[in-house]
């Protein structure tokens, strides 16, 4: 139902090693058409990761530090050798933002998400259960996941929430998606099932939000009655349209692609 980064990441990843330089680490970012890679030790295990910030970063601090107050042309051509005498001297270990932060393959995409979303990152390496190098995951690996068609989703949360986690019989709740928002209507048996569905709605590979439109025949988050007489709610249906409805109308907070936290 819901994709791992095992199932999207690149598997042939461009890396870098400790002492890689400063040039040829441009030349990598270059010829791969790539805005960042993970420098790994002689083990293949990960120690951080380079982007075209950083080397942009540290010519910018290069250039300032050889800089004249005056901009005479001598100056100019003094601070350009230095620069260029540097970015050869300088090493992927001395680049590298570090610790790198990691995925694992199982992971969730949408756990992935949230992680990059946290640490302002827009890579991710993938990881082994040894750390060892195996992949890497870009934004737009993720973003992938969330391309899906409504009739996609729409049939992901047939089959695989109403129907096969929640055994609902056909057509007892009808899910409808437009602009990867899904909508759920219908009537479950147990109040307690109207949350479990939501949830595992939101665990499907493109949903952006879910719109609440359940009702439910047994309350069975009220305790039974303790004896005879008291009555009680289950076998009945819900007194009032609607009651099974959440308080806040329905409708779940909209947070975009990424699956909220607890969801």
């Amino acid at each position: 139902m819901a994709r791992t980064v095992g199932e999207v990441m690149t598997s042939e990843v461009v890396e870098a090693r400790r002492e890689t330089s400063f040039k040829d680490l441009a030349r990598l970012l270059d010829r791969h058409h790539i805005s960042g890679l993970p420098v790994v030790d002689h083990d293949d295990k990960v120690v951080g990761v380079v982007s075209e910030t950083d080397l942009i970063r540290r010519q910018a601090a290069q250039a300032t530090r050889g800089r004249a107050r005056r901009f005479r042309k001598a100056a100019l051509r003094r601070s350009t050798r230095h620069a260029t005498t540097a970015s050869r001297t300088t090493t992927a270990e001395e680049l590298m933002s570090t610790p790198a932060i990691t995925v694992h393959p199982e992971q969730r995409v949408a756990d992935a998400a949230r992680v990059m979303e946290r640490h302002h990152v827009d890579r991710l390496p993938v990881v082994d259960e040894e750390d060892r190098l195996i992949g890497i995951a870009t934004r737009r690996d993720l973003l992938r996941v969330f391309l899906r068609t409504d009739e996609e989703i729409r049939r992901d949360v047939t089959d695989d929430v109403l129907t096969r986690a929640l055994c609902l019989p056909p057509r007892t709740v009808v899910a409808s998606v437009r602009d990867g928002m899904v909508t759920l209507r219908g009537q479950v048996e147990q109040r307690g099932d109207i949350p479990l569905a939501i949830q595992l709605t939101w665990r499907v590979d493109g949903v952006v939000g879910v719109v609440n439109d359940l009702t439910f025949r047994v309350d069975d988050t009220r305790p039974r009655a303790s004896a005879p007489g008291h009555g009680s709610h289950e076998g009945h249906p819900a007194p009032v349209a609607g009651a099974g409805r959440t308080p806040t109308g329905n409708r779940a907070d909209l947070r975009g692609a990424v699956v909220p936290e607890g969801r």
